[in-house]
């Protein structure tokens, strides 16, 4: 079996690439369990940290056609399809956001499409692909209707899966992933990477900018709960999704006040309150649209599940990142 995660030198991407080779085996594209022979990790930037055999680490671009024409071969079983522009980036650099998020998209199901077996394809969308006026609950049901360049990129990408899907071309699943926090590492591009900084950069004994108000809210996941998820989502047989591909991953409903009360539980008064709020309205506007609260009956279903609670993601961050470092 052979494996290709794209974006694999980001961080989720590389804790996915260590939880399959801790685990070994996938399902194949006829159900039966397969070992990973090979597993290729593609990114812009060499992914690192992984001495291990079976992993192939390519450096090169996602949207060039001819480098995935020979990554994907008839040996491919598995796709996990990462790699993108990050929301404010995207809204930055419009043509930036359609190459990687889209049109790299499209050619990677069109390199899974020559195949002889399609592939079981999983890729990640975002709680963006929504916006305009929201019920107080979203479902999988709820119409599109993104406010961002990326949302639009995203939505469009879940449609092209589905009708890949529909024609036979790949066997594609769809995780909508909510905010994934706490992300290690620096701050990026995106405009939720506020939902990390004020958690990460505290227990660092750093200072941090809060771009939103306190009553904010958010929907959040933990990047031990989201590499589960990517792991269940392609293990899912085919029928169990059937014609509806997407599927809302169950997260956390917290307000950025309440993230911060879960920090002081955590870290202390003192940790809270290196936190400076400062309104960012290009942050605020594109974060608003997002929904808060949503209907998750259905992934609960398949056997997705959320964290407890935030306190527990923030004990998750500090085990598995600042202890280990």
């Amino acid at each position: 079996m052979k494996v290709l995660v794209t974006g694999g030198a980001g961080f989720l991407g590389g804790r996915l690439a260590r939880a399959l080779l801790a685990r070994g085996r996938l399902a194949g594209p006829d159900g039966r369990e397969e070992a990973i022979e090979r597993l290729v990790l593609l990114d812009v930037a060499p992914a690192g940290g992984l001495e291990d055999p079976r992993v192939d680490v390519v450096a090169g671009d996602i949207a060039d056609e001819a480098l995935l024409g020979r990554l994907v071969d008839d040996a491919t079983t598995s796709v996990f399809h990462l790699a993108a522009v990050v929301s404010a980036q995207a809204e930055a650099d419009f043509d930036l956001g359609m190459r990687v998020n889209l049109d790299a998209t499209r050619r990677l199901l069109d390199a899974c499409r020559r195949l002889r077996r399609p592939p079981r394809l999983v890729a990640t969308s975002s709680v963006a692909v929504y916006g305009g006026e929201l019920p107080e609950t979203v479902g999988d049901g709820t119409a599109l209707r993104p406010q961002s360049s990326y949302g639009t990129e995203k939505a469009i990408g879940e449609l092209l899966v589905a009708d890949y899907t529909r024609r036979g071309w790949v066997d594609g699943r769809v995780l909508r992933l909510p905010t994934v926090s706490v992300r290690p590492g620096k701050p990026n591009k995106a405009a939720s990477s506020f939902a990390s900084g004020i958690i990460r950069e505290p227990l660092s004994g750093e200072e941090a900018i809060c771009p939103v108000p306190p009553e904010t809210r958010l929907w959040l996941l933990s990047p031990r709960k989201a590499v589960e998820s990517l792991i269940l989502g392609h293990e899912l047989p085919s029928a169990a999704l059937g014609p509806v591909r997407s599927v809302n991953l169950p997260g956390l409903s917290v307000t950025v006040a309440g993230m911060v009360a879960a920090l002081e539980r955590v870290a202390g008064r003192e940790a809270a309150q290196r936190i400076r709020w400062e309104r960012d309205p290009l942050v605020e506007r594109i974060v608003s649209s997002w929904p808060g609260a949503w209907d998750t009956s259905r992934a609960r279903r398949l056997g997705f599940s959320g964290d407890a609670d935030f306190e527990s993601v923030v004990r998750a961050h500090v085990e598995d990142d600042l202890a280990v470092r």
